[in-house]
């Protein structure tokens, strides 16, 4: 039986070509970029105002003092997004700025309102009186000083979030280089499976189905969910199999029939084909009958157990990676946590075990594993907010010890490289 790390090392090597394609930048959110995006120029673009206030030239404050003050005639009002060109500015003047306004040369420094001292000969004319030198770029924000043009925005490999959005939008960046959404097709299966609200007790509801639908939303992959394959129908299999290679699937997913009971046809299906690569069974808890393949055509196939939360942690801990290698996405780095409570397991196997992790008032990561881990129970799970994983050569975990967690999704970008 393979171990969990030599599972995922096979899963490396196998993963699917995906090829790039340009889109716009209002559709990128959650797609994996295959190329870094850069600032087509500087941001600020201009020199322009943090403050509301006036701005004079510094240079013309530097014989200033207390004994030697000057006034400084206000010749306009700047608002941000006005056009800040002016024609004829004489010695001593100011202007009116409110923040964001652009600031051009001879003006360099603002003197902020509250701290402005105004004074009016008339009813036209109005000043502002300085009695001190200035530093040039005082409550500036200087071009550049955010974005220089070709800085890096975004990495290639990274996620599309809300926050690059932003920046596209602002540095006026329409068109990205993504990788393309891979198309995964998901089969459930076994006659105990109903999609109706009311079922009899020898029945069970697809929620398999539902978690996977929703579980991927925020992904950037196409997910076709197919009809329930009953028990019977191990021939209708083979031919959607053959369908999928036609219509250029990239990853075909089962849940259940892949352990070795009487009406498990899949591995028997999926071994009918010519395969590049396959493993059947990981030493894993929950989940251990997963099986993957890789056909001659670069489609690849996972049979998921069919148990909810076996099928969850397999979704979890060998469709996740092997989809965001292919993406060129960066694996995800755990959280090294301390056991609240000791733990025992199997020592040749790699357990996935539900619970909650918290931060300490002094920031330490404590993993408390919640009651409830057999494989059928869901509760343990709604109460979960992280995976600790336990591995292999281990038996047991002592109060205190130091262990990997991951998120629920995979998409927590602080565990990202």
């Amino acid at each position: 039986m393979n171990s969990y790390n030599s599972a995922l090392n096979k899963l490396k090597r196998n993963n699917i070509s995906i090829k790039s394609e340009t889109i716009s930048t209002k559709d990128s959110l959650n797609r994996v970029l295959a190329k870094d995006v850069a600032s087509p120029s500087n941001y600020p673009i201009c020199d322009n105002t943090a403050f509301d206030g006036y701005a004079v030239s510094s240079k013309e404050t530097n014989s200033l003092n207390v004994k030697k003050s000057q006034k400084f005639k206000i010749i306009k009002t700047l608002a941000a997004g006005d056009n800040p060109n002016i024609k004829k500015i004489p010695k001593f003047s100011a202007i009116e700025v409110m923040t964001g306004s652009i600031i051009q040369k001879p003006f360099d420094t603002i003197i902020p309102v509250e701290q402005a001292q105004l004074f009016s000969e008339d009813s036209k004319s109005k000043y502002i009186i300085l009695k001190n030198k200035l530093k040039k770029n005082e409550y500036i924000r200087p071009a550049g000083s955010d974005f220089k043009k070709g800085d890096k925005i975004v990495k290639k490999g990274q996620f599309i979030n809300s926050s690059h959005l932003l920046a596209f939008k602002t540095l006026g960046i329409e068109k990205v280089l993504v990788k393309k959404k891979p198309k995964l097709v998901f089969y459930p299966t076994g006659n105990e499976l109903s999609e109706n609200k009311k079922i009899p007790n020898w029945k069970i509801r697809n929620s398999n189905t539902s978690y996977l639908e929703n579980y991927i939303k925020n992904l950037p992959v196409n997910f076709e969910v197919k009809k329930i394959l009953r028990d019977d129908q191990s021939i209708n299999f083979k031919k959607e199999i053959t369908k999928n290679m036609n219509s250029r699937s990239d990853i075909v997913i089962t849940s259940g029939a892949v352990s070795a009971g009487k009406f498990d046809f899949i591995p028997k299906i999926i071994n009918k084909f010519k395969l590049k690569s396959m493993f059947k069974g990981v030493a894993i808890r929950p989940g251990k009958p997963i099986m993957f393949a890789k056909f001659k055509n670069n489609m690849c196939f996972f049979g998921l157990p069919g148990n909810p939360i076996s099928s969850a942690a397999c979704f979890r801990f060998f469709i996740i990676p092997f989809i965001f290698k292919s993406l060129g996405f960066a694996f995800e780095k755990p959280i090294m946590a301390k056991l609240k409570y000791k733990f025992k397991k199997k020592k040749k196997f790699t357990r996935f075990i539900k619970g909650k992790l918290i931060f300490t008032k002094k920031g330490e990561a404590v993993f408390e594993i919640i009651e409830g881990q057999e494989s059928y129970k869901i509760k343990s799970f709604t109460k979960s907010n992280a995976w600790g994983v336990f591995n292999n050569g281990i038996s047991e975990f002592k109060k205190g010890s130091y262990i990997d967690c991951y998120s629920m999704s995979g998409l927590n970008e602080f565990l990202i490289n």
